[in-house]
């Protein structure tokens, strides 16, 4: 009862400590033995009354030795489970190793303490890094509370066996008693009880020891259960232990009897065990206390390229990385060495946890001269874990292999500041775009197939084949019985529909002129900008334009990036509208009856990548939204994630994609409004080169050599280019944030240039203006611009969307134009108000605004830098993304698949056969 109420006590504090905890026991049994059943229910009592939550996992007689320890594996891997009791013996029609099979439960869940593992350990005197097993751990606390000392006590046990005999053998040992064990072979064995002062006997022999061999006063623990025979019972037998009680309590200090006596601390001990295990987990894996390496940078100069620096370096194993962050095995999903899936539960496990300190890395106006923003990313967060021993995760976007093959190359940062490896991280990472790319050419494939069916078929007909007959019967699939529920149908047997609900169900009547939805690929093929579909004869006659996007365009990488959980996907999914019907019906994935199938394709996709920079701190690569059609920003499931492993104290930095009048804005109307969560910290990222450019330098010609006035200084030019950057700053303090501003320095940059950028920035009323040399040194080089996120990150803010949601369409577009951009004002032309007009009807008008313009000015016209005045923005067409959540009003003419240059970067790609090593990826 006092070890009872001692756990009780212990998991209330667990609770307290995390409501959402519950130790957790597994009782493995095979078979269906009467007193494995007895044992077992006695557990499960014991366990209930303490609040363990345990389950009785019970396998047939005829379980093979694999399929027993595929269970075990998968409890080892199941992180609500702390303790596992394989129940012997085996009843198995099949021959199975027990020694195998207990040694296969892990060794911090081994409560029975069988393991070789834990009986080593205790052996050797370890007896705070192992289980002890129940019976004898049951021993010692029943020795305790007699109050008798063990220390210089002469102890005898009786008995060899690895649960009982040898175990107790070594607790009194180091315990500090001096021990005989005795057994079947042991000489004059009354003479070597007669000394003992503690006896413990575990033999299996009823009744052996005689009540005359014991030292008078001598504690006597009786740990045998033997049945024999007693006429007075109902059942003709009686329970007996091995002491001849009725004489040995004559002379005994203390004595268990049996029953009632060893039996019932034994499943106390074992409750304590699985107590004990639970404390351990919880400990262990606190959010925000992590027990984590850096890898030591070699730097070289000059500084050596992307991929000598990334070979030179040898990753941590992920699944290292993640038990260093908090990660449990089973919510880790390996992808080789070097990258793994995060699975979604971990959420839950983690949701009364208190967030970490959230900062987006934003840009000025991007030029050809590139700014580093993925850079400055990786070299922060750097900074933040290797240097400031802080907390932190970077979370950054896939990239599209299109331009990894064309001419930007890759996108994981750049010098001593990257993600590793940099071939995994530019390639196929786990597969994700190719899981979109299929998802989405199966609606492209869905829509034109219906239309072509719907062309070619009466209602009945259509009818039909869309509720075919199956076993003599016609049956809606829950799809189908959604549509009839949109349509106010609330039927569920086919034949009951009339001819008027067959059409509306059967004919979706899509406006091919109206369909929205486009193929895509993740290769730069201009050639596919415009099509025609639908030549082969087969089609008879069928044929539209249309055209192939970019995968990273597609808006199912945007549902990705903005989703929360996988049944928020799958609404998304079921929302995206892909044509218009002639009636003016927005037609969506659901209609079409492929919204389910999607979410099957993208079922591995949702789960955020794990991946290492060059100095071991973690990094979630996760969706890869283009930046100018979409939102440009890494998924919202990474950051909820990483928010709750780095602890209050920790950071989670993220980047937005192009400079701040883009990404910034879109991360902070549309991402957070979809997040719920709120940044702390906005880290502007800036050179003196490019805010040259912003000031009026001359055009710079890839291939050609740099003109003087970017390698040479030239104040005059920079204070000009400097209002860009004074107007992000602005742009981010629209939001009521604070920003730091990162000078990203170049060996070109003169001291007088550097302390220019960071005056001007500070008299912008930044809260502060650092340089930083991440690219040659690492975490190291930003340093002061870690120290400065950190003190920015305990400024007082207030954080604020720019609109309201409830604005017109127009209103909206208008306030981005005018505070973020600059513009004296929008015009809406022709298309563009006929969408207005027919989203508000068709109710869409609420969701925010995803604007689709050059990334490379301010305003819409992308050879204007520094900051436009006077202009006002032309938006031609206004598109609607219903399931990732916005409607994106399209400025100017885009493409939305790149081209390839003259000289793809493909010209440099091959693999060396010897090494299976990628060559010339950058």
């Amino acid at each position: 009862n006092p070890v009872r109420e001692r756990l009780k006590k212990d998991v209330e504090q667990m609770k307290l400590q995390d409501p959402n905890f519950r130790p957790g026991l597994v009782v493995l049994q095979v078979g269906d033995r009467d007193d494995s059943n007895l044992y077992i229910s006695m557990k499960l009592k014991a366990a209930a009354e303490i609040g363990i939550n345990a389950t009785h996992m019970r396998l047939p007689k005829t379980a093979t030795e694999e399929e027993v320890l595929h269970s075990i594996t998968e409890v080892n891997e199941n992180s609500s489970v702390h303790g596992l009791i394989v129940q012997l013996p085996l009843d198995s029609v099949h021959k199975i190793d027990t020694e195998k099979v207990t040694n296969a439960v892990a060794p911090e869940k081994d409560v029975d303490g069988l393991t070789s593992i834990n009986a080593g350990k205790l052996s050797r005197g370890d007896l705070r890094d192992c289980f002890i097993p129940c019976t004898p751990s049951g021993c010692m606390e029943l020795i305790r509370q007699t109050g008798v000392s063990v220390a210089g006590k002469r102890a005898v046990v009786i008995g060899r066996s690895k649960i009982v005999g040898a175990p107790m053998h070594d607790l009194l040992l180091w315990n500090h008693a001096t021990v005989t064990t005795c057994h079947s072979k042991t000489a004059d064995l009354p003479g070597e009880v007669s000394r003992a002062d503690i006896l413990v006997v575990g033999i299996g022999k009823a009744e052996m020891v005689k009540g005359e061999w014991i030292k008078k006063g001598a504690v006597v623990i009786d740990c045998g259960i033997n049945h024999i025979p007693d006429e007075t019972k109902a059942s003709g037998k009686r329970v007996v232990g091995d002491v001849h009680y009725a004489s040995a309590k004559e002379l005994a200090g203390f004595i268990t009897p049996v029953p009632g006596g060893v039996g019932p601390m034994t499943v106390a001990m074992l409750m304590a065990n699985t107590v004990l295990s639970a404390k351990r987990f919880l400990e262990s894996h606190q959010p925000g206390k992590w027990s984590i390496s850096y890898t030591k940078l070699d730097l070289q100069k000059p500084v050596p390229s992307d991929i000598v620096i990334s070979r030179s370096c040898v990753p941590k194993p992920i699944d290292c990385l993640a038990r260093e962050v908090g990660l449990l095995s089973d919510e880790v999903e390996l992808f080789g060495k070097t990258k793994a899936k995060v699975q979604l539960k971990i959420i839950k496990r983690l949701q009364a946890q208190p967030d970490g300190k959230y900062v987006v890395v934003t840009g000025i106006t991007p030029t050809p001269l590139g700014e580093g923003k993925s850079t400055t990313t990786i070299g922060l967060v750097q900074a933040l874990g290797a240097h400031m021993k802080l907390n932190v995760f970077a979370c950054v976007r896939q990239p599209s292999q299109g331009p990894t093959f064309g001419i930007k190359g890759g996108a994981a940062g750049g010098g001593y500041s990257q993600v590793i490896p940099m071939e995994e991280f530019n390639l196929h990472l786990t597969g994700d775009i190719h899981a979109i790319t299929a998802a989405n050419n199966l609606v492209a494939a869905a829509v034109d197939a219906r239309i072509f069916h719907e062309s070619t078929q009466s209602d009945k007909a259509l009818y039909n084949r869309l509720v075919p007959l199956s076993g003599g019967q016609r049956k809606f699939s829950p799809i189908q019985i959604n549509r009839l529920k949109k349509l106010g149908i609330e039927k569920t047997d086919p034949s009951t529909l009339t001819e008027e609900e067959i059409t509306r169900f059967a004919r979706l009547d899509m406006d091919p002129s109206s369909v929205t939805w486009q193929r895509v690929l993740d290769t730069n093929d201009r050639f596919l900008r415009k099509i025609t579909i639908g030549q082969s004869p087969t089609e008879k006659g069928y044929t539209r334009e249309a055209q192939f996007d970019i995968t990273v365009a597609s808006e199912i990488m945007a549902v990705l990036a903005l989703t929360s959980s996988l049944e928020d996907m799958r609404q998304r999914l079921a929302k995206m509208v892909v044509a218009t019907s002639r009636g003016g019906q927005p037609i969506t994935t659901e209609d079409l009856g492929v919204s389910g199938a999607l979410a099957v394709l993208m079922k591995d996709a949702i789960k955020p990548n794990l991946m290492q920079t060059l100095e071991g701190t973690p990094v979630f690569v996760h969706a890869g939204p283009f930046a100018n059609i979409a939102h440009g920003n890494s998924s919202i499931l990474a950051d909820i994630i990483a928010l709750k492993l780095v602890g209050p104290e920790g950071f989670v930095v993220t980047e937005a994609g192009f400079g701040a009048d883009i990404g910034m804005e879109k991360f902070f109307n549309i991402k957070c409004r979809y997040s719920g969560l709120r940044p702390h910290v906005v880290v502007l990222v800036a050179t003196v080169r490019a805010l040259k450019m912003h000031g009026g330098g001359p055009t710079v010609t890839a291939g050609m050599p740099l003109p003087k006035e970017y390698i040479e200084e030239n104040l005059e030019l920079l204070e000009k280019g400097c209002s860009n950057m004074t107007k992000q700053i602005e742009n981010a303090q629209h939001f009521g944030l604070p920003v730091v501003v990162a000078v990203n320095a170049f060996k070109t940059d003169t001291e007088a240039e550097l302390d220019l950028v960071c005056n001007m920035a500070k008299a912008a009323r930044a809260f502060d203006a650092v340089r930083c040399s991440h690219w040659a040194e690492g975490g190291a080089g930003a340093l002061a611009l870690g120290q400065a996120v950190q003190r920015a990150s305990e400024a007082p803010s207030k954080f604020k969307f720019l609109y309201d949601l409830e604005l017109p369409i127009a209103d909206k577009i208008r306030i981005i134009a005018q505070k973020i951009y600059g513009a004296d004002d929008i015009e809406l032309l022709p298309e563009a108000q006929h969408k207005v007009e027919l989203y508000t009807k068709q109710g869409f008008s609420k969701l925010p605004i995803c604007m689709a313009k050059t990334h490379l000015s301010l305003s819409h016209e992308a050879d204007k830098k520094g900051v436009p005045t006077g202009f006002i923005v032309p938006i031609r067409d206004i598109r609607a993304s219903v399931g990732s959540g916005f409607l994106f009003p399209l400025v100017g003419t885009m493409p939305t698949i790149p081209g390839l240059p003259t000289r793809p970067c493909f010209y440099d790609i091959d693999l060396d056969p010897e090494t299976e090593q990628v060559n010339g990826l950058f």
